[in-house]
């Protein structure tokens, strides 16, 4: 059974993209989505860039608003900033919630991407396996 996971941001351009990417791409059982609490409407060109790099862009990616995902059902809901973490919205199912937080690489050069990159890879997914018992 695959485990349904949302990774929650303010801007979903940045952070959340590059943790939708890595659990997509690392966890298996495991589906991503990302959302944002005030959306952006565009992915971070360094955070897709960098995503294309490491071979784990897809096309479906891209911003989206918190009214675009709050209906569908997730085994575990990550906050990966604190604005996130703190104006999470409630679900209508109950869900876990985890927050795993990183600095904002976006405005600031390539190298902090690849920074944010490593940390979520790291950081987050034994994290989010732990949470859903993997």
């Amino acid at each position: 059974m695959m485990k349904k996971v949302l990774i929650l941001c303010t801007g979903n351009s940045c952070r959340s993209i590059i943790a939708e990417a890595l659990i997509n791409a690392k966890l298996d059982g495991v589906s991503s989505d990302s959302s944002g609490v005030k959306a952006s409407g565009r992915v971070n060109l360094n955070a897709q860039k960098l995503l294309e790099q490491k071979g784990i862009w897809k096309e479906e990616y891209h911003s989206k608003t918190i009214d675009k995902v709050l209906d569908n059902e997730y085994d575990l809901v990550v906050t990966v900033c604190d604005h996130a973490n703190e104006s999470c919205p409630m679900f209508p199912k109950v869900t876990k919630i985890i927050h795993v937080g990183f600095e904002d690489p976006d405005g600031k050069d390539f190298s902090a991407f690849i920074k944010t990159y490593e940390e979520i890879e790291s950081e987050l997914l034994p994290k989010v396996k732990e949470a859903l018992g993997l």
